[in-house]
């Protein structure tokens, strides 16, 4: 029976590996706190929508701050996307690397994004239970948008705004 748990566990392990992929580039434009673009070795450009998290829409407040935040973390800068999907608008869902620090974990801790809890079955363990508890430490920190009063979710506001 635990040669079988083995083999079944190998099975996945060799399955999850074969589904990520990564991607380096130098980031050449951020759209707002949650999407960059990517340019490769090869100049061809990738729109990446950072894992795991939601930041504020551009018009909603703190929009423009989370474009500015991490504006100032990835620009110009060389980063690693560990992925393995594309969302409905075509863009590569990944966590973004910058010198091994997590950029997504990053927009978390500094209050400009929330822990895109819809979305966290797509994440490892470790990470949902990090960013989890970092946006829980931002919370209690009162910083970025928790900040404000009563901070709307972005999903919440695009709902409203349809």
């Amino acid at each position: 029976m635990r040669i079988a748990n083995l083999f079944a566990l190998l099975l996945l392990l060799i399955g999850c590996a074969i589904n990520a992929a990564t991607l380096q580039g130098k980031v050449v434009s951020v759209a707002d706190g949650d999407t960059i673009t990517v340019l490769d070795a090869n100049n061809t450009q990738y729109k990446i929508r950072l894992q795991g998290i939601d930041a504020p829409e551009k018009a909603q407040a703190f929009g423009q701050k989370s474009k500015q935040a991490l504006h100032q973390l990835v620009h110009s800068k060389q980063v690693t996307i560990e992925f393995q999907k594309k969302d409905k608008y075509g863009r590569t869902v990944g966590k973004v690397l910058l010198n091994g620090n997590d950029i997504c974990l990053a927009q978390i801790k500094l209050g400009m994004a929330w822990h895109y809890k819809q979305y966290e079955s797509e994440q490892s363990k470790e990470d949902r239970a990090q960013y989890s508890q970092t946006e829980q430490d931002a919370k209690d920190r009162k910083v970025g948008l928790w900040n404000d009063k009563t901070p709307i979710p972005p999903w919440e506001f695009r709902r409203q705004e349809k």
